[in-house]
Formats: C-alpha cells, structure tokens, sequence
C-alpha cells in the first residue's frame, strides 16, 4: 500500500475532530465554502464526504477526513492492485516523466516520494542516478529496492530523517493528494533539496475539464484517500509557503472518462433497482464486452476529449519547483 500520511489527534468515533471553522490550510483564509459532496463511488460506499473549497487560493481538501487508522480500511487490496497494475504497465508514462526530468537534471541524488514497488526507480539507470525512495508499504519497499537497487526508507514521509541538502531530485507522482499534511511536506522537500534542487510534482488537477464536467462523479477525486485537491494556483502557493520557486507548471490531459461515466451508469442503474459491481471488484471484462468498448473509445470517448479543452485544463498537473541557492545543483 502506498498510502503516506502524519497522525492527527483523533476521536472516539474515529475522525478528525473540528474546531469551529476550518482554515484553508495552505493560505490560512478562515471562511471556506462547501464545494460538493459525494461517497467512495470506487468502492461503492454510501457514506457522504464533504470538500471545502478556499475562496482566495482555490485549494480543496475533505472536510473531517477518516484518522489514519480509520483510512486503512480505504486502501483495499482492490485498491493496491490497481496502483502497482498502473505503474508495471504504463512503461509509456515513465518515458514521459523521464524526458521532462533529463530537461533540468540527468544525475545525481534522486528521492521519490511514495515510491510503491519502484516502477519509475527501475526506469531510471543506476549509474548516473544514486537512488532512494519512501514508501509506507514493508512489502512494496522490499520491491521496489530489488528491482531498482535503491535504498528505501518504510515508513511516512515526515519519520524519514534524511540529512538536509542530501539530493539533487526530489520526486512525487499522484502521492500529494494523499498526505494529511502538506505544508510540512513541502516544508521537509526544501530541506532535504540542496541548492539548485528540483522537486518534480504530479497531482490531479480539480479545475480540468473532466472535474468540472463530471462533479461528483469524476473518477479524480478519490474520495476519502485524497484528502487534498490542488489547481495550479494553490499548487504554487504550496510550493512558494516552503521557499521554493516555479520552473514550470503544466496541465497535460489524462482522461479517465471511461471510470467517470461508469460512475453516473451505477447511479442510474442503483435509481432503477439495480446493484451493478463497483469499480474496484469488477472483473475482467468477456472478449465481446471489450470489442464494444474499443469501439465506444475510438468513437464517442474520442469526441468527447476532442471537446474537453473547452471545458477546462488537463486533468494532471505536472510542476517543477527549484530550490534557490548558491549552489547550481547541475548535473550533466
């Protein structure tokens, strides 16, 4: 499992306790609005989750989230599966995310943040890179340093107690949205950066196209396991709380339409009186099924993301942030 989180004080019940009005926590604006609310549709849970949404930067987080240990139960091995599924077979995605780290960095001391069982460690040659990772999952960790030879601490980000200025990358792919504290994060990826550090960032994007079109149902939000959902602005903010500055910041598409709609199709079929298998316990569709379905992707799915740019930006960001200094933090 590949969640990373920090304790917060819990109570009886399990959640996380309010006092009064939650403060935006990236910019500290004390008058949140409600954004949506909307249950674990990958799972097929019922119970209602709340996001709020900050007037000034734009962030939204869930309101109350589920205490670290209650949030275990939310990372099913349904859900495990699914994310070493998607790292062992999207060799593609590594090559992209490699060639826009080689444009600022090509060696040296590299960390990936919520590393899972290494599929982009692996990706990367060992010898120019000197590689290491955090992961919380034992198994996962144990995975990920046979496969790529790094080093891997277990265990959540902010335990790990690396050495200020010990790397030149630091990296996180789709893990941000899921830690209960992001300020501290940041805080502790400018520490460890040394000087002319890049600290490479993917989130999903809650302003894309598909988040504004779906609402609720958009496969992206996650609900409970991301806590926090980032547009570029509250990214920046984020980023700039540590003293790190912007380099680039990009939405690039990453459709999941085909999760989103089938989504609204359980709900319709749920108002009918029919109880579809949710997302997360379906199994391999038949050969007929999948044939319809390739012809609804080249078709309809097609159309539909020929249009979604005029719905919004893509549905991930991907950000770099550099860490200012003396040093130039180049390696070539």
């Amino acid at each position: 499992m590949s969640l990373v989180s920090m304790p917060v004080p819990e109570q009886k019940d399990g959640s996380v306790p309010s006092h009064g009005p939650e403060a935006c926590p990236v910019c500290g604006q004390g008058t949140p609005q409600e954004w949506l609310r909307a249950p674990d549709r990958f799972h097929g849970r019922q119970e209602e989750y709340t996001l709020l949404r900050c007037p000034d930067c734009s962030l939204v987080w869930l309101s109350q989230p589920p205490a670290p240990p209650e949030m275990q139960r939310h990372y099913t091995d349904a859900y495990d599966r699914l994310i070493s599924a998607s790292g062992r077979n999207a060799p593609h995605r590594w090559r992209e995310r490699k060639k826009t780290l080689a444009q600022y960095k090509q060696s040296g001391a590299l960390l990936d943040l919520g590393c899972s069982s290494g599929s982009f460690l692996q990706s990367l040659p060992s010898g120019p890179w000197e590689l290491s990772g955090i992961e919380m999952s034992a198994e996962s960790a144990r995975n990920a340093e046979a496969s790529s030879g790094a080093k891997v601490f277990v265990g959540e980000v902010l335990e790990a107690s690396f050495a200020p200025e010990s790397f030149d990358v630091i990296t996180c792919f789709d893990v941000l949205e899921h830690l209960y504290e992001p300020r501290k994060v940041m805080a502790r990826v400018a520490e460890w950066l040394k000087p002319g550090g890049v600290f490479y960032v993917l989130v999903p994007n809650i302003d894309s196209a598909e988040a504004r079109v779906f609402g609720s149902y958009w496969h992206g939000l996650e609900l409970p396991r991301h806590l926090f959902h980032y547009c570029p602005a509250s990214l920046k903010l984020l980023a700039e709380s540590a003293g790190l500055q912007e380099v680039s910041l990009e939405t690039w598409r990453n459709p999941a339409l085909e999760t989103s709609l089938r989504y609204v199709g359980d709900d319709v079929f749920r108002a009918v009186g029919i109880q579809r298998t949710p997302v997360a316990y379906r199994r391999e569709a038949s050969l007929p099924w999948r044939a319809a379905r390739k012809v609804v992707r080249m078709t309809v799915l097609r159309a539909l993301l020929a249009l979604s740019p005029l719905a919004g930006g893509g549905e991930s960001i991907h950000a770099i942030f550099r860490k200012e200094g003396t040093g130039s933090g180049v390696h070539r």
